[in-house]
């Protein structure tokens, strides 16, 4: 069974920085990729950034050049540093791995979600 821990949402000032990881485990997984999502009140769920396991990257247009992605491939973890955050950046945030256990189909698995609030 794979589980995804995710950390780091909170409440912020807008222009201030959050750092949210989402750590992921299970017995033989293989991972192809990472990222982030986020779901406003109201709205549907985003892709917010990704990141492959040949450190291919992808962004939202709306975070690029405030939002930098990253992983830790030895302890199968991904990192979302958010800088500059702005009001319309709060949302739900959700950790995503794709990958495959013990070889077998490859799926999408989720994270419980971090709530991240920018108020002042």
């Amino acid at each position: 069974q794979v589980q995804l821990v995710e950390s780091g949402g909170g409440l912020v000032q807008p222009g201030g920085s959050l750092r949210l990881s989402c750590a992921a485990s299970g017995s033989a997984f293989s991972i192809r990729a990472m990222g982030w999502y986020r779901q406003a009140p109201g709205k549907e769920r985003e892709l917010v950034a990704a990141i492959t396991n040949s450190d291919n990257t992808n962004y939202a247009d709306s975070v690029k050049g405030r939002f930098t992605i990253s992983r830790d491939s030895a302890k199968n973890t991904v990192y979302l540093q958010m800088n500059s955050l702005k009001s319309e950046d709060t949302g739900v945030y959700y950790c995503n791995v794709r990958g495959s256990q013990y070889f077998r189909k490859v799926v999408d698995y989720w994270g419980q979600g971090t709530q991240v609030t920018v108020s002042s």
